[in-house]
């Protein structure tokens, strides 16, 4: 059975990857960036007790290179509402500034403030557990000297879905001391334009020392789309701007006191 799982899990990594560098390809402006950039996400959770409520807080930074040229915060939370065992809503927002990394003194070129709806399911089939999420973000800018660039908006919707998959190693479920790997594909559309707006692809591995602490290492390939334009008279065509990125990740999970029921079992998703 673990080896058919890992077959699963293995041909899940090569179908979403191979999906991303085909819509790459596809594009006739691509754009990649030869420089490996690095993301650091820190996490605490409190998952939905007997009452179902929860919530979390995240803080992250992310560098144009690997360890270096920061130019990218964020810090958001949110409370979760457990509507069945594993099924859960929740609302949350943040604050994410974007800054020119070769002169960090000048401020952000740009800060989003954001508000989010979201649904996750979760559902298992022997060892794998896939996760199903759906977000709906209301996003708005403020751009440095007040200055909107061409073909920006201080305001912006976006609606995102993410496939997670999750396989532990070691042991059937996620328990104390559990070798696993994760992969997601997440897409991200935008109603104004272009609709396809980005495409994320991820996989690692982690290692869940106990029901506390959680931590992850992996690949990220982010490509973003611009719209095909007119400019001059002269048609520029999407573009498609696609970026490597080093991921580490740490999850920590409170516990609830006077616990009556046994918790389920946790799945170590990245709020992102």
């Amino acid at each position: 059975m673990l080896a058919s799982q890992h077959r699963i899990t293995l041909f899940l990594m090569a179908a979403l990857s191979g999906a991303s560098i085909q819509a790459s390809q596809a594009q006739t402006n691509a754009v990649p960036d030869p420089r490996l950039g690095s993301w650091f996400v820190g996490t605490v959770v409190l998952p939905g007790g007997p009452k179902h409520w929860g919530g979390y807080v995240e803080l992250q930074a992310r560098a144009n290179s690997t360890f270096r040229q920061f130019f990218y915060y964020e810090t958001k939370g949110g409370v979760s509402y457990d509507l069945a065992k594993n099924f859960t809503f929740m609302l949350a927002g943040g604050r994410y500034s974007t800054s020119d990394y070769r002169d960090l003194s000048e401020g952000p070129l740009n800060t989003e403030k954001r508000l989010w709806e979201q649904l996750t399911l979760t559902h298992y089939s022997a060892r794998l557990k896939m996760e199903h999420r759906y977000r709906v973000e209301q996003r708005w800018f403020t751009f440095r000297d007040d200055v909107v660039p061409a073909g920006s908006f201080r305001y912006r919707n976006r609606i995102r879905y993410r496939f997670n998959t999750f396989l532990p190693l070691n042991h059937p479920t996620f328990v104390d001391k559990t070798v696993f790997l994760s992969v997601y594909d997440e897409v991200f559309f935008n109603p104004r334009g272009p609709v396809f707006e980005r495409n994320r692809v991820y996989a690692g591995a982690g290692y869940q020392f106990d029901k506390h602490f959680t931590v992850q290492a992996g690949w990220v390939n982010q490509a973003n789309y611009t719209p095909a334009s007119y400019r001059q008279n002269t048609f520029v065509p999407q573009t498609n701007i696609a970026k490597n990125n080093l991921v580490f990740s740490v999850i920590y999970r409170i516990s609830r006191r006077n616990q009556v029921v046994p918790a389920p079992e946790f799945v170590p998703s990245q709020p992102d």
